[in-house]
């Protein structure tokens, strides 16, 4: 089968939690950027890379790449591309999204209209017509330009990939799942470790923490822009990778995994999620206040997403919120803690110093990975691994 050039975008700062992802599923990494991994595989690929990579935005396949400086660059640099071998003659195509990042060409929509005309072109010339329907299939386009060189890359996937179904119910300001899920990933936490979550709210990080425990494949419920692709992926490579995952997954694990809230409609909403996702039966739940943290057993991890103070209100409370959080780690003395937050007072008032702190963005909101391990078990508490 014929290999591609596949282009996997992650949220900032999480590329190296993605590339050990691609590697582990079994394909060779060509390029790490700022956002993005790039690497080499078929057509399955693309159906396994949708429904197990936890980290990744989006799983493109790319079309082509060329250098422009004006419009009549962008437009040739797009006929030249062979969109017959992707797009049927009953596709319908449009470029879903540009970017651009220090290149002259800089307007969305101008650089969208451009493209477009040029497929039409193109795939006019290919099928022999002059106007088309665009019934079938969608083939979403996206493309990117970064110092005038620009990359064209079909959408396999459609919704992102954060999107793995569960969440009907949110709380405010919640993570997304798949940068839960690296961030997870960024921990030595291993599903049979105890895993708390003191601000839970909709329950993203137990129920990320849950799937990876019970190696239940993140898109293996959704579906995909790509399943639509007859003349390129056929149907039974999305049903094998949707029944290798499916042998994969293993809900008799046993898991010491909690949430907690103040609030219980959150929790509420959180109990939801879980059940949707499958899991509600590897998590616990509770309506209780981070100042009531505790745990009989040593040696757990706590990774939570506190509140950042985005309403003046909620400022007020983030130092006594966050020196509540720190009373209780300095409690659970064994304990490790990994908290995401964007509020730049966070280790003064947990009265900790971070061992190191990672910069991510939620969206476009800069964040930072704070990260707090405690002391490694005994090795008497055999299968304990720090």
């Amino acid at each position: 089968m014929k290999i591609y050039e596949l282009i996997a975008p992650c949220h900032f700062g999480l590329e190296a939690v993605l590339k050990r992802e691609i590697t582990d599923l079994g394909y060779n990494v060509t390029q790490v950027e700022d956002g993005r991994v790039t690497f080499a595989g078929d057509m399955e690929a693309i159906c396994r890379a949708n429904i197990f990579l936890r980290s990744a935005e989006r799983i493109l396949l790319k079309a082509g790449s060329f250098r422009a400086e004006t419009y009549e660059e962008l437009f040739q640099g797009t006929r030249g591309i062979c969109w017959e071998e992707f797009i049927p003659r009953e596709g319908k195509f449009w470029v879903a999204k540009a970017a651009s990042v220090k290149s002259k060409l800089f307007s969305p929509s101008d650089i969208q209209s451009v493209m477009k005309k040029a497929m039409v072109e193109r795939l006019g010339k290919a099928y022999h017509v002059t106007w088309f329907q665009e019934s079938g299939a969608s083939f979403p386009v996206r493309v990117f330009l970064m110092k005038d060189q620009v990359t064209v890359a079909l959408d396999t996937t459609g919704d992102s990939l954060h999107k793995r179904g569960y969440r009907k119910l949110a709380a405010k300001a919640p993570i997304a799942e798949n940068l839960a899920a690296a961030l997870i990933m960024l921990t030595p936490w291993k599903g049979d470790r105890i895993l708390v979550d003191p601000f839970c709210g909709s329950g993203t990080i137990p129920i990320e923490a849950a799937l990876m425990a019970a190696n239940i494949a993140p898109g293996m419920n959704r579906h995909f822009t790509g399943e639509g692709w007859r003349n390129l992926i056929p149907e039974g490579e999305w049903r094998e990778a949707v029944g290798e995952a499916k042998e994969m997954a293993n809900l008799d694990v046993a898991t010491d995994i909690q949430g907690y809230d103040i609030d219980e409609n959150v929790i509420a909403a959180a109990k939801e999620n879980a059940r949707l996702a499958g899991v509600e039966r590897l998590i616990h739940f509770q309506k209780r206040d981070v100042a009531q943290l505790s745990h009989r057993k040593k040696y757990g991890f706590i990774i939570t997403n506190p509140p950042y103070g985005e309403r003046m209100e909620e400022k007020e409370n983030l130092p006594g919120l966050y020196r509540a959080l720190g009373d209780r780690v300095k409690a659970l003395d064994s304990w490790s803690l990994y908290l995401v937050t964007a509020y730049g007072q966070a280790e003064s008032a947990l009265g900790l110093k971070a061992a190191k702190n990672r910069k991510v963005y939620n969206g476009m909101l800069k964040a930072y990975f704070y990260q707090f391990p405690g002391p490694k078990p005994p090795k008497r508490e055999a299968g304990y691994e720090i």
